[in-house]
């Protein structure tokens, strides 16, 4: 029984190295902030006007206490979760929050920032992201918006430029959660479609 048992642990043990190597080889696969190229150097945001026809969602305005700017779906990781206005402790242990910029679905970067736990509406497996992939974002002034991913590396904590409101005019969403033990950041950039 004993043999059986230490069998069975060394199994496991195997198991749980071979899952840590594939998220560190996926992991380094993602460019630093140094290699981005895509750091627009845009002087003037323009204002659009037009309002986006599909209005047919509703957000809900208040999720456990907090108030609610947005819906995020990403159908990819199975998201659909609620974007909390306020960015305090307390919120970013239920769900993701609004970090930066403008209101939902306006002219400008709207970052979303979430913790990487593996949950239901946070930002576990965002690291899985790739160009192409699709995210929706609805709030109920602006109604659904699709952004497409254009971009994703890593930075420092203190490397800020993925906040840019330099969108030439466009709408964009960035998200961003920890990664490398919280000593880097992942940012994942998308504009509208």
């Amino acid at each position: 029984m004993n043999k059986v048992l230490r069998w069975l642990i060394l199994i496991i043990l195997f198991l749980i190295l071979l899952f840590m190597l594939r998220g560190i080889s996926l992991e380094a696969q993602i460019k630093t902030g140094k290699d981005t190229q895509n750091i627009q150097e845009e002087t003037h945001i323009e204002e659009d006007k037009e309002k986006v026809k599909n209005k047919t969602k509703v957000v809900a305005t208040q999720y456990k206490g907090h108030k609610v700017a947005a819906n995020l779906q990403i159908e990819k990781l199975k998201i659909d979760t609620c974007v909390l206005e306020d960015y305090t402790k307390n919120a970013m242990e239920i769900c993701v929050t609004k970090f930066f910029g403008p209101n939902p679905n306006e002219i400008g970067n709207f970052c979303i920032t979430g913790h990487n736990y593996i949950t239901k509406n946070m930002f576990g497996y965002l690291y899985t992201l790739k160009n192409g992939d699709i995210l929706t974002l609805t709030d109920n002034e602006n109604g659904t918006i699709k952004y497409e991913i254009y971009d994703k590396y890593k930075v420092k904590p203190n490397q800020t430029y993925g906040l840019s409101q330099r969108t030439n005019g466009k709408r964009e969403v960035t998200l961003i959660t920890c990664c490398n033990y919280s000593n880097e950041r992942l940012i994942i950039k998308a504009r509208e479609v």
